[in-house]
């Protein structure tokens, strides 16, 4: 059964780093693209960032300061956030996806996505 399982979510103070970590079980991840969500109360889920087949894509709000790398040894995968801002506030989802992607408008897709994390809470203080 596959399985993705976030953590290293929190609060933190505006200005602060976290890194969210993605484990993923049940089958082996290293051909498919890695990808972060998030969703804010009251709205709707959006794309962060992506990293597969050599490409990584990133959010206009979050480009600069958030990072993803994935160690496909580990089936793992990890969101680096840095110079966190109150509007980063958000429940973070990971998610893997099979489909091929060659720029950001099919990256950002969540239909392009087949497994999905249950999600970790990310509160950031002003």
């Amino acid at each position: 059964q596959v399985q993705l399982v976030e953590s290293g979510g929190g609060l933190v103070q505006a200005g602060g780093s976290l890194r969210l970590s993605c484990a993923a079980s049940g089958h082996t991840f290293s051909n498919y693209a890695a990808g972060w969500f998030r969703q804010a109360p009251g709205k709707e889920r959006e794309f962060v960032a992506r990293v597969g087949w050599g490409a990584t894509y990133y959010a206009d709000s979050v480009k600069g300061r958030f990072t993803i790398s994935r160690d496909n040894a580990k089936n793992t995968w990890y969101l680096q956030m840095n110079s966190l801002k109150p509007e980063d506030t958000a429940v973070y989802y990971c998610a893997a996806g099979t489909n091929f992607c060659a720029y950001y408008y099919c990256a950002r897709l969540i239909s392009n996505y087949n497994y999905w994390g249950q999600g970790t809470q990310v509160t950031v203080s002003s």
